[in-house]
């Protein structure tokens, strides 16, 4: 092991302040993140470590001040996305991800990619007609597309929002529940409303909602319609059938931008085999206008509890699929990981 030394200088006091963090604070996460040695004198910082902790850590500190000079606020929060950014190597500046600010100048702070798939998920949003955004909670899959859509909503580039979702635990039949439409469906929409009041008042949003710019349906209520000019979110899209699937999707209408969200892992269907997600995944993969962006456990950007929960989830359903296959699939049936 060879351990190599670095020293960088900054000139722009107020952007190293920032990149240093309260007490060193960032600079404290670099070193146990990278496993190198920091210390600062002036403006200056010196490195000590293995040759690619090392190199990471100083395209970390060099970004984060080109950051810092952009007036980008650092976070505590930012300093492991950051060095998990550039340690995955695709060449992707830091600017380039954290000052793609979305342009929804009513939400409550500013949005903009926390990590490389959030990156990948925008673009693709906005480079293809129809887009896929699958993995566990807590990876920003829904609230980015909110946020995208509230954007082409107020720049008039769209003329309405549809949210949607399948209502399983109503079997889709909604009638006997009280109030109209919206009322009905509101449980299971919960998500993408907690989402679009992140960024929009609620007045705002009970007035789009009756000029029917913004629309909720459950997935049932699809059937027949052609979307067009419309920015369209199918939320929990795990819990859809194949069947239902392929009726959404056939929806798509000119200017429409159709976003598919949910988590393969997660199917509430007594069959999971008949989840249309996962199968339109499949089956639609390298078609032209189509973009699929998984994301990963590390990419989840709530509480750091959540990603090591799904982490071992995810162990335990590795565990219980080798013991099945041990037993020739025999034994008590387990679904997501946990006993019925």
């Amino acid at each position: 092991m060879t351990i190599q030394k670095a020293t960088l200088s900054y000139e722009d006091r107020d952007a190293f302040r920032e990149v240093c963090g309260p007490n060193d604070d960032h600079l404290k996460i670099v070193r146990d993140l990278l496993h190198v040695s920091v210390d600062t004198r002036g403006n200056t910082v010196s490195l000590s470590g293995e040759e690619h902790d090392l190199e990471v850590a100083r395209s970390a500190l060099d970004q984060f001040y080109e950051l810092a000079k952009r007036g980008y606020n650092l976070f505590a929060s930012d300093i492991p996305r950051g060095v998990q950014i550039i340690a995955q190597g695709a060449g992707t500046r830091l600017t380039d991800v954290f000052l793609d600010t979305l342009n929804v100048p009513t939400a409550k702070r500013k949005i903009a990619p926390k990590n490389l798939s959030q990156k990948r998920y925008v673009d693709a949003i906005r480079e293809n007609p129809l887009t896929f955004g699958v993995g566990a909670a807590g990876t920003g899959k829904t609230y980015l597309a909110m946020a995208m859509a509230v954007q082409a909503l107020l720049a008039r580039d769209i003329k309405r929002i549809i949210l949607t979702r399948p209502a399983v635990e109503a079997g889709e039949k909604l009638g006997f529940l009280p109030g109209d439409m919206a009322e009905k469906v509101n449980p299971y929409l919960r998500p993408l409303y907690d989402a679009l009041y992140d960024m929009l008042d609620l007045g705002r949003v009970q007035k789009l909602m009756q000029e029917n710019a913004i629309e909720v349906a459950p997935l049932a209520f699809m059937r027949g319609r052609t979307l067009n000019d419309a920015f369209v979110i199918l939320d929990e899209a795990q819990n859809a059938t194949r069947e239902q699937m392929r009726m959404f999707l056939t929806r798509l209408g000119f200017n429409t931008k159709t976003i598919v969200t949910g988590d393969v892992t997660q199917t509430d269907l007594p069959d999971r085999e008949r989840s249309g997600l996962a199968h339109a995944m499949q089956i639609l993969s390298g078609v032209r206008g189509v973009s699929v962006i998984e994301f990963q456990p590390e990419d989840v950007v709530r509480h750091p509890l959540v990603q090591r929960i799904i982490l071992a989830y995810a162990d335990d359903d590795q565990r219980e699929a080798i013991r099945k296959a041990a037993h020739g699939g025999q034994g008590s049936h387990r679904r997501n990981g946990s006993e019925p």
